[in-house]
């Protein structure tokens, strides 16, 4: 018997809150043609789904509903008995099989989960609930191999806190009367306790030289680049996450979102992870990436609490830019000071320049504060941390760099 095709389960962060399950005619046939307890756990996850997507930003909701449906789907299609009857033993073996699932369900991309048809929504062939993440620089023609996938420890935290949530949120319904997962989690075994050095995602002082090089180049000979030099200085000395640049549905940064106090200090007001908002310092020297920028947009050097005009806008049409749309400005940049850095560093310099995403420009700035020796503290509240502990995990970063460069003297004879 061959291994069974996954249907997905749930639409989009916007649309889940009026699905009619009649408008999903492939995924109706797929719950009617398995055991009656099918149906009613997919309406489970349709209320703990929606509860989400009231509560939590469309980010944390597309990760919960993925860990949702890999779940559900290992219950019908695998393990074939309801959730509320499962034990700590059934949710290990589910670890089991997260940790190697078939092949068969590991894609290469992302695809969207329904597509439209004659006025319904209908399954999409080429989503699969498992992705095997390609680098960056792997060259297209190269074919890779599924079989290679394994979850890393940060997937598997999160499977497991998905998993969790969703047996919590049955238990606060009376619904479920324990949490098996919870009890499970200390027992997985694909657990490893982390003491090793980290692998710092960040750029190097030299790496970013290039970067910021790359980017103020490419607006001196086209303006069209200006947003994108803004966007690089904005990541790495603010210390933001692409997403608290971006337009999203409850907040749009805007201009005047920049403010001065009464002792003439800049502060940017964001929008940050858990629905919070912060103030970040803004440091002098960024203000002539700001001027530079508003002038280019026709706009006064500095912004009045009156400038309700989008921080970074579209390339065509109105409103703030999304997340997608970022990145891909980012990654322009990062790809112009590869190859520059390339050509006078030679490959072994700048590769690290092809692995590189946006948020590591917030490690880099980070990073760079806490090696100048600013306090702790004051980088923790402007990265918008919970918690100093978080924070530290970057200043032991920086002290692993100086034990390496410490250990570079050690002799063979």
């Amino acid at each position: 018997m061959g291994v069974p095709k996954p249907v997905p389960l749930y639409p989009t962060h916007s649309e889940i809150a009026d699905m009619r399950l009649a408008d999903y005619p492939d995924l109706r046939a797929f719950l009617e043609s398995g055991p009656d307890w099918r149906l009613k756990h997919w309406a489970w996850g349709l209320d703990f789904l929606r509860y989400v997507a009231r509560n939590k930003s469309e980010h944390t909701f597309a990760r919960f509903r993925a860990e949702t449906e890999r779940f559900l789907l290992w219950l019908f299609l695998f393990k074939d008995k309801p959730m509320d009857t499962l034990r700590k033993a059934d949710i290990l073996l589910y670890a089991d099989f997260f940790w190697k699932p078939p092949v068969e369900w590991i894609g290469l991309a992302t695809a969207d989960h329904f597509v439209p048809q004659d006025g319904f929504y209908m399954a999409n062939p080429e989503w699969l609930p498992f992705r095997l993440k390609l680098p960056k620089n792997q060259s297209v023609d190269k074919t890779p191999d599924r079989r290679q996938y394994r979850p890393s420890q940060e997937t598997l935290n999160s499977m497991f806190t998905g998993v969790i949530a969703f047996y919590k949120y049955l238990v606060n319904e009376e619904i479920c009367y324990g949490n098996p997962a919870q009890v499970a989690k200390s027992d997985c075994r694909y657990f490893i306790e982390d003491v090793q050095v980290k692998e710092v995602r960040r750029l190097s002082d030299e790496q970013w030289q290039f970067v910021l090089t790359a980017a103020e180049s490419m607006a001196n000979q086209d303006s069209v680049y200006e947003r994108s030099l803004f966007v690089i200085a904005t990541l790495k000395t603010l210390f933001l996450r692409i997403s608290e640049l971006s337009e999203r549905k409850e907040w749009i940064p805007a201009m005047n979102h920049f403010w001065q106090d009464e002792y003439s200090n800049w502060w940017l007001k964001v929008f940050g992870k858990g629905r919070k908002l912060r103030d970040v310092s803004v440091p002098d020297d960024f203000l002539p990436y700001l001027k530079r920028y508003r002038l280019y947009r026709g706009l006064s050097e500095l912004p009045y609490s009156t400038d309700y005009s989008p921080l970074v806008e579209k390339i065509r049409g109105q409103g703030g830019m999304t997340a997608r749309h970022l990145i891909r400005l980012v990654q322009q940049v990062f790809d112009e000071a590869y190859e520059s850095m390339r050509k006078q560093k030679g490959e072994e310099v700048a590769r690290k320049l092809r692995q590189a995403s946006s948020h590591w420009l917030r490690h880099t700035g980070a990073s760079m504060e806490i090696e100048r020796g600013r306090a702790l503290k004051d980088v923790s509240e402007d990265l918008g941390h919970a918690s100093m502990a978080t924070t530290d995990t970057i200043y032991v970063q920086t002290e692993s760099r100086k034990r390496a460069e410490s250990g570079k003297s050690r002799r063979v004879k």
